[in-house]
């Protein structure tokens, strides 16, 4: 295994078991708001409190950027880790078993390194660039759809984002005609992941931060998935709209939304 891959394996699975521990007894959780719609809990803090000790321990002049803590800028700026320590924290805030903690790691600006685990199903989904994509121990790949018709597509409103409500909207009355279902399930990294490992075909979302995509977009990538911006472009870790799914059907996705998009997401 990859020695760093080693390291957010081992971050992800500490984190898991913080999260795990808090989910028996979810009453005692301290809970905060830090934007509209967009909350913090005090698992996400010593979860991701989890992940740096365990980085820091083989790392300690590297930079980490976490959803909570910000920028910890080691003396190393090569190497930055990118810390999701609980994507989907509305869902487990409310119970719903739906969630997880995402780790990247760029090297000069490539993803190299990307951790999705879901601790409530012991699933680990990994991926080192160049060397593809594994749920547990077994390959990944995308699905082979090539028509939108029989697709399952996954999605997240725009809940921090409403200004692009309309824009959605009209999108998503777009897309669904066209596909078999839709599914919302609240963690963008679990989206991909799921993906990666053919659950869905495809997934879009607009306003997304790079903590919540950059683990699951490698993963995506390296099962043999392409992820683009709304514009079939690559600047989605900045503008946070995103397109993924087999090539066929990111290219069928795009062309749909196209059409429709408002300025602020045409990039």
């Amino acid at each position: 295994m990859h020695p760093m891959l080693t390291i957010a394996t081992r971050a992800a699975r500490a984190a898991g078991q913080t999260i795990m521990r808090a989910f028996t007894d979810l009453d005692r959780i301290e809970i905060s708001t830090k934007g509209t719609n967009d909350f913090v809990t005090s698992v996400d803090k010593e979860a991701e409190a989890a992940i740096i000790y365990q980085i820091r321990k083989s790392y300690p002049d590297h930079t980490i950027v976490g959803e909570e803590e910000g920028e910890n800028r080691g003396e190393n700026k090569d190497y930055v880790w990118i810390v999701d320590p609980l994507d989907g924290t509305t869902n487990f805030v409310r119970g719903i078993p739906h969630f997880a903690v995402s780790i990247a790691l760029q090297y000069k600006g490539k993803t190299e390194v990307a951790v999705v685990y879901d601790p409530i199903r012991d699933e680990l989904f990994s991926a080192v660039r160049g060397n593809g994509a594994k749920l547990n121990d077994f390959r990944l790949r995308v699905t082979n759809n090539n028509d939108l018709e029989n697709t399952i597509i996954a999605t997240g409103f725009p809940f921090k984002a409403r200004q692009h409500t309309e824009s959605y909207m009209n999108i998503l009355g777009a897309v669904f005609p066209l596909c078999a279902d839709l599914r919302r399930a609240g963690s963008a990294a679990l989206d991909l992941a799921y993906v990666a490992a053919g659950r869905m075909d495809g997934y879009f979302e607009i306003g997304l931060k790079p903590w919540d995509i950059a683990a699951g977009d490698l993963i995506c990538r390296e099962a043999g998935g392409t992820v683009t911006d709304f514009t079939g472009n690559h600047n989605y870790l900045v503008s946070g709209n995103i397109v993924a799914g087999s090539p066929k059907i990111t290219s069928k996705l795009v062309k749909t939304m196209r059409p429709l998009l408002n300025d602020g997401l045409k990039r």
